[in-house]
């Protein structure tokens, strides 16, 4: 009895020094390059009642339920969503909208797990094209460092960013 006792102290010992070794952050980013200028690019993202066109949440839950609170469009514009297990339960406010340039956004996700994230997006001429890049950053609490050692976030979410990149690019160059 004693040794499996002592086995089991050494894979939860053991478990708790690789979990602890786990990165205290985090960041997912993807890029593209869209041919329109930032102005035209820019009110896609500035506008959340613009996200159902280009993101890939949306595909993945059409019936989702989304609620708009604050002004229109940039700084304090909110969204709250609750959809299927794709897509889970959240919030996202924008809190730096500087046009053809950045939007920030804070993310607070309520299902499948709770977590606050920041995502921004970085919008920049590139010879007569615009070079976004979306990214989202974080810290990992000790259940993120845990779930980390299982999925790979980066490639988990960097998937959906290259989707909704390239839905955005359609979107846009559509409508320039």
């Amino acid at each position: 009895m004693i040794p499996i006792f002592l086995a089991l102290t050494f894979i939860v010992l053991l478990l708790i020094v690789v979990v602890a070794g786990q990165p205290d952050e985090f960041t997912v980013s993807r890029s593209a390059t869209i041919a329109a200028p930032p102005e035209k690019v820019f009110p896609h993202v500035n506008d959340l009642h613009a996200w159902k066109a280009w993101s890939p949440w949306a595909k993945k839950d059409p019936d989702a339920k989304t609620e708009f609170a604050g002004p229109p469009t940039g700084l304090g514009a909110t969204m709250k969503w609750e959809g299927n297990s794709k897509v889970g339960v959240g919030r996202m406010t924008i809190t730096e909208s500087r046009p053809g340039e950045l939007i920030r956004l804070r993310l607070d996700f309520e299902k499948p797990m709770k977590a606050t994230n920041t995502a921004e997006f970085v919008f920049g001429p590139a010879g007569g094209q615009t070079a976004v890049t979306w990214r989202m950053f974080g810290t990992n609490n000790l259940f993120g460092k845990l779930f980390g050692l299982f999925v790979n976030c980066d490639k988990m979410v960097g998937g959906d960013f290259v989707n909704g990149l390239a839905a955005m690019k359609s979107v846009a160059e559509v409508a320039t």
